[in-house]
């Protein structure tokens, strides 16, 4: 696996869900499916499999942070400035088409989250945008279509 560029905010955020789910979920699960065993013929016994099932996703999960945060490279985006646009950079938009005004700060994909503003570096935008200057226009072809935008600004916070 390549490295995962990363905040150091993202990166605390994962480390915090792995320890939730090693320290809390994982041994609730375990009591779960010790009680639900004690209920008896286990092959219809709806407990324990949904018990089984949430486990499994637990494991799962445990593996996948664990594989992204000893993968993770954080990028300190704070020492960065100027007009170009590099990830962790803060930059609003405009809608060429309809002139609406959009903000988003390009993070790492597993710290994404595009209802509040965070925008994966690998997304089309946030790769269409990487490199590109203050007063740029960038044209994305998005799911709904083809998209321009212009940089109007830039910054890092």
């Amino acid at each position: 696996m390549d490295r995962v560029p990363m905040t150091a905010a993202g990166l605390k955020q994962l480390e915090a869900e792995l320890r939730e789910l090693k320290d809390v979920e994982r041994p609730a699960v375990v009591r779960a499916i010790a009680s639900a065993r004690e209920h008896g013929d286990l092959s219809e016994n709806a407990e324990y499999h949904a018990a089984r099932e949430r486990q499994s996703f637990i494991e799962g999960r445990v593996a996948e942070l664990e594989s992204v945060i000893s993968h993770s490279e954080v990028i300190d985006h704070t020492s960065f400035s100027g007009d170009v646009v590099r990830f962790g950079a803060t930059v609003m938009l405009a809608d060429e088409e309809t002139d609406e005004e959009k903000t988003y700060q390009i993070i790492g994909q597993h710290e994404a989250n595009i209802e509040k503003g965070l925008m994966s570096v690998t997304s089309p935008l946030g790769r269409a945008l990487i490199g590109k200057s203050l007063g740029d226009s960038v044209t994305v072809n998005a799911p709904g279509g083809i998209r321009s935008y212009e940089i109007i600004k830039v910054e890092y916070k």
